[in-house]
């Protein structure tokens, strides 16, 4: 058995960003366990551009913003085990792994970063009825067959939802000399960032229906037609709209959920609006040591703000590693009106060192809004925005100072109240 004083799991932006700080902050024996049998995560099949412009301060592809990552990273002595599909963590931290060079293998750890990333929805997580037949996979697993084996999933394809994986999947397909017939988004709004809208069906003319989706699959040993139907308020199918288009794919753009299945066996605390842990102001679990960063606590936009949750994490491993946390009473951070959900979502006043930064999405696209930041009945902090977009991640700093009042619950909440 070897042992670590942090082990990451996964080797994606985030998990890397995470290794490097926590290095430079002082911690001296980290390893990385990543799956895939190289680093850079969902990078690597992203061949657009449009990445590192935070970071580096230039327009990268995925695996050129994955290969600068990768290059800072070996300049540090850090183990990193590729190939290594994690079995289980023990509430000791006692990781179990296993690879084809090595077997089993056991690790303890003074600390853990899960930074697993995300997962995408399928068709069986909205039930999609019809037929059982070939010819739908989800955004991502067409844009890695695509992008790294060189495998057209379909040449009259049809999208369902519209997540930004969705979008970019529209332009590529059409470029590789695909029909797309459209983009469907059971929502009254898109779920994918406004420039991936102009660039990916604006550009090519690929139609975008809201408020519609897919009621069925029909088809034999592979898909032959969808049938579309409008939504009313509720979500549910209008009787009546049905109309049917012929298809030999439909591409699943339905959302990302945090992969933490690695966690099943802890006794952390989750949150069900981001459907991963509840996080303290140091992005640690409820279990002492254990920390989240990356799309595995929350789904980002940017793989920017994905590496930098990612540092601030490492460096906040190695704040506990070296220093350890105050033990204090954590206070409550909630989503009010009109937000989907906060990171963080507890406080320990005493080891705030300086700004704390908050994380949230709206429920609705909005326009002349007010943010406000309650702590109990009292305002502590007031926002105008010209507009803010569920498909748009927010961030906010709040003064130490401030927090350090006395208060038992920091409500965030977002109104539409000025022209």
């Amino acid at each position: 058995m070897k042992h670590v004083d942090c082990c990451i799991i996964g080797g994606g932006s985030a998990a890397i960003s995470c290794a490097i700080s926590a290095r430079k902050f002082g911690v001296q024996n980290i390893c990385i366990i990543e799956r895939e049998a190289e680093l850079g995560g969902i990078l690597n099949q992203c061949i657009h551009n449009g990445f590192g412009l935070h970071i580096f301060k230039k327009e990268c592809t995925g695996p050129e913003y994955a290969e600068l990552m990768i290059e800072e990273l070996s300049k540090y002595n850090i183990e990193i085990l590729l190939s290594t599909t994690v079995l289980s963590i023990g509430v000791d931290k006692h990781v179990q792994a296993v690879n084809s060079q090595n077997g089993l293998i056991d690790i303890m750890t003074d600390a853990i970063v899960l930074a697993s990333g995300c997962m995408e929805r399928n068709r069986g997580a909205i039930s999609i009825p019809g037929s059982r037949c070939s010819g739908v996979f989800t955004a991502g697993s067409a844009q890695r067959y695509l992008n790294m084996d060189g495998y057209l999933c379909g040449k009259k394809v049809f999208i369902l939802g519209s997540g930004d994986i969705g979008l970019i999947m529209a332009r590529r397909m059409t470029l590789e000399g695909a029909e797309v017939l459209g983009v469907a988004e059971i929502q009254p709004y898109s779920n994918g960032l406004n420039r991936n809208i102009v660039q990916c069906l604006d550009d090519f003319d690929i139609p975008l229906y809201l408020s519609t989706t897919v009621t069925k699959i029909i088809g034999e040993k592979r898909i032959e037609r969808i049938e579309l139907s409008k939504v009313d308020e509720n979500l549910k199918p209008i009787a009546g709209t049905q109309r049917e288009i012929e298809v030999d794919c439909l591409l699943l753009s339905i959302g990302l959920i945090p992969d933490i299945t690695c966690l099943n066996r802890l006794p952390v605390e989750k949150d069900a609006r981001t459907h991963s842990v509840i996080v303290n102001e140091c992005n640690e679990m409820t279990l002492p040591g254990f920390f989240a960063c990356g799309n595995a606590l929350q789904v980002h936009d940017l793989v920017d703000y994905a590496s930098m949750e990612g540092e601030a994490t490492g460096r906040q491993v190695a704040y506990y590693l070296q220093e350890g946390f105050v033990q204090c009473e954590p206070r409550k951070v909630k989503a009010g009106e009109n937000i989907s959900y906060v990171v963080p979502q507890r406080l320990r006043i005493d080891n705030i060192r300086s700004d704390c930064k908050f994380s949230f999405r709206v429920k609705k696209p909005m326009k002349n809004c007010v943010l406000r930041i309650m702590a109990d009945d009292q305002c502590i902090k007031e926002i105008k925005k010209r507009y803010a977009l569920p498909a748009e991640m927010e961030t906010i700093n709040l003064e130490k100072e401030i927090l350090r009042n006395e208060w038992q619950t920091l409500h965030f909440e977002m109104r539409e109240v000025y022209e």
